[in-house]
């Protein structure tokens, strides 16, 4: 029940949400906040215990068994999960004021907490399948939340790519079952016995049908219009489930199919495994070349978080225990530098209603504080030592110069490129915002101060702080990341 209680408990609060009718805001909201401060602690008090526990809750068939387990690599993200959501839903509070339809948007968004853990704690393949499918439904309503042609347009696209992905991990999860020992995710794999030994090649194959339909959430090409589509979702969904918990969970579950059930000692040097590695630097770099040249601030961090994707993506793809690293570490510090990127957009939006970045000359001059903290995770975001942007960046660098050969040198230049077109899709916009004159988009002189309340820049300057912190003292966090990259080996 330990293990159970902080998976029931958002999915059953949120969805029992819309049949309390509160009739002030601040009932709805202590209601919304309690259920997530409470998952969260219950969640992380796990994670801190160190016991390695596993629930299985039903066999749905004979070796299909619906479990949840907690490992190193589960740990850390749902811890990061645990850490960032109840920011996001104090940001919410305050950015959904002015928004139709709060009951039903937070019954939604407290359900997909409860699902995304679901995902982080899946024991094996059909487990993680059925709910990494449940968060593409739970996550629809969110993204076409709006209800106008642009949202229902992003909703039917997100819908159409997550099915095509869904068609994709059947057939994975289908040729797994008949070839390995289990579906349950093993160090070194399942597929060992004779029979996949044979059928080695067919399997690599599959594979990459695997890589492709779980990395639809991760959106690798071509498989990414879907993600800046969804930008016209309201930031909290944006920040959250686009930056973090959707995008995270398809990297995620690429790295339990492929270190869990199929195996490195099966994929390594194989031409899948070369397909996957060139499609995630090509990702990583026609994503950042994209973001150089969108104007729309939100779409500008959706394309750059398809290009940050695909560096842990990339990173998996090495398949040795320091690219796996370099990727975990990618995915909790990615997490931390975009959400803050993304909260400050959703602030400026609200106070200015500037969308654009040509039209945001002069505005350090109303948002002193949010252009502040919009710099700091720009610079981190580029790779800047002493960030913890720096620390994943460098993680993947030593990997593939430690891999070498032409996957290494790829990998390699890729990693560079994407960085100076990170600063310049990034400085640009932290230039306009800081050291051009104001514009009539602005209003006239004088200009007036117009900063976020306090329950938007207050987890905007956590998650700042929380990016000097880990910069300065990653050590403790990367020792759990080896830890983690060993162990699935």
């Amino acid at each position: 029940m330990r293990l159970m209680l902080p998976l029931l408990l958002p999915l059953v609060s949120g969805a029992l949400l819309p049949l309390f009718r509160f009739r002030r805001e601040g009932w709805r909201n202590a209601y919304v906040l309690f259920f997530t401060l409470l998952t969260s602690v219950l969640t992380l008090w796990l994670l801190l215990s160190g016991e390695a526990l596993s629930l299985s809750v039903a066999e749905i068939y004979p070796g299909l068994c619906l479990a949840f387990r907690l490992d190193d690599a589960s740990r850390l993200f749902a811890g990061l999960v645990a850490v960032l959501w109840p920011l996001c839903v104090l940001y919410g509070f305050a950015y959904m004021r002015h928004e139709e339809r709060p009951n039903t948007f937070f019954a939604w968004y407290t359900m997909s907490y409860g699902v995304t853990l679901c995902c982080a704690l899946s024991a094996n393949l059909f487990t993680l399948y059925i709910f990494y499918e449940c968060l593409s439904l739970v996550t629809l309503p969110l993204v076409s939340h709006k209800q106008d042609k642009a949202s229902i347009r992003a909703g039917r696209l997100y819908i159409a790519y997550t099915i095509t992905g869904a068609a994709l991990g059947f057939i994975a999860m289908a040729v797994a079952m008949q070839y390995g020992l289990t579906l349950d995710f093993t160090p070194g794999g399942v597929l060992t016995g004779e029979a996949a030994q044979a059928s080695a090649e067919l399997l690599r194959w599959v594979w990459l049908l695997a890589f492709l339909g779980f990395g639809v959430k991760a959106a690798v090409l071509p498989l990414s219009a879907w993600l800046p589509a969804a930008s016209v979702a309201p930031t909290p969904v944006t920040a959250l489930l686009h930056a973090v918990a959707v995008v995270n969970t398809g990297a995620f579950a690429v790295m339990r199919v492929t270190y869990g059930t199929w195996g490195t000692e099966l994929l390594k040097g194989s031409v899948p495994q070369g397909i996957a590695l060139g499609l995630s630097c090509l990702t990583l770099l026609y994503a950042s070349a994209t973001a150089v040249r969108e104007n729309h601030l939100k779409r500008r961090l959706a394309w750059s978080t398809v290009s940050n994707l695909s560096y842990m993506l990339m990173g998996l793809c090495l398949m040795t225990a320091d690219g796996v690293t370099g990727a975990l570490a990618h995915l909790v510090f990615h997490g931390l530098m975009k959400i803050t990127l993304f909260l400050c957009a959703g602030a400026i939006l609200t106070q200015t209603g500037l969308n654009h970045v040509r039209e945001m000359g002069g505005l350090h001059r109303v948002m002193p504080l949010t252009c502040a903290l919009f710099a700091i995770a720009s610079v981190a975001l580029v790779g800047t030592p002493p960030l913890v942007g720096f620390v994943s960046k460098w993680q993947l660098l030593t990997a593939a110069a430690d891999l070498g050969g032409w996957m290494g040198l790829l990998a390699i230049a890729s990693v560079i490129l994407s960085s100076v077109l990170t600063a310049i899709y990034l400085f640009s916009a932290v230039g306009v915002m800081c050291f051009r004159p104001a514009g009539p988009a602005l209003g006239s002189e004088p200009l007036q101060r117009r900063e976020a309340p306090w329950e938007m820049w207050l987890p905007l300057c956590l998650l700042t702080l929380s990016l000097l912190a880990l910069g300065v003292w990653s050590s403790p966090l990367l020792n759990l990341m080896r830890a983690a990259s060993v162990s699935l080996f």
